[in-house]
């Protein structure tokens, strides 16, 4: 396995991606876009990256912050509130179309954490890149946008979660009932945020690993 920085131009100036490349590769390798939580596109988010390139992936991480990283959660809340919905869309655009180029990739799936979730599965509704998507713990869009979703999705949450709680995911069901949209929701007995191994305090071993074994799934059947 190797890592790279990838460059690319946004709508609101440059930045970055974090590469991780599987030792071989062809022209049927996978790629995955993963996105960041609200602290930014630090060591942890990484480390997925490089978690799916030992699975054979070539795993893109787009820098949504341009090169800042959170310090703590009042940091991370204003860091994510900074940022507009169409900015962080049109970073991963700009993203997928770079990799492509660069690694020749024709089948993407998409991930992310927290605001990386909010944005996966926003990407996924607006964005005609993606071959599958799991979006972990992030916020609904609004009906109107949830309601034109193509891309088949695991959407993967907690049940103590008091943000992205059992009421949310109660509403993307019965939309996706309602619109008879590709859909699947899995929701474990943990908290937000249970998939960072940097935080014990929410951390949930096996509901991580049996979450990572669903992701990796999908996106083989899917991509």
């Amino acid at each position: 396995m190797k890592t790279e920085t990838l460059q690319f131009e946004t709508a609101n100036g440059a930045t970055t991606a974090f590469v991780a490349v599987p030792g071989e590769t062809n022209e049927n390798t996978r790629g995955v876009v993963l996105i960041q939580e609200w602290w930014g596109l630090n060591e942890h988010i990484k480390d997925i990256a490089s978690r799916y390139a030992a699975e054979g992936f070539i795993a893109v991480a787009p820098d949504l912050y341009r090169g800042k990283l959170a310090k703590n959660p009042s940091e991370a809340g204003e860091m994510m509130k900074a940022l507009s919905t169409e900015d962080g869309i049109d970073t991963i655009k700009n993203a997928v179309a770079k990799a492509r180029e660069t690694y020749n990739l024709n089948k993407l799936g998409i991930s992310g954490y927290c605001m990386g979730g909010t944005f996966a599965l926003r990407a996924a509704c607006e964005l005609e890149d993606f071959g599958a998507a799991a979006p972990f713990y992030g916020d609904i869009p609004p009906e109107d946008v949830l309601k034109n979703l193509k891309t088949p999705t695991l959407f993967i949450a907690g049940e103590k979660d008091a943000w992205i709680n059992p009421q949310k995911v109660a509403e993307l069901k019965r939309i996706a009932l309602q619109y008879n949209l590709p859909v699947e929701t899995i929701s474990y007995d943990a908290d937000h945020a249970f998939f960072n191994n940097t935080r014990p305090e929410v951390y949930d071993a096996g509901a991580s690993k049996d979450a990572w074994r669903r992701v990796l799934e999908l996106f083989r059947k899917n991509l």
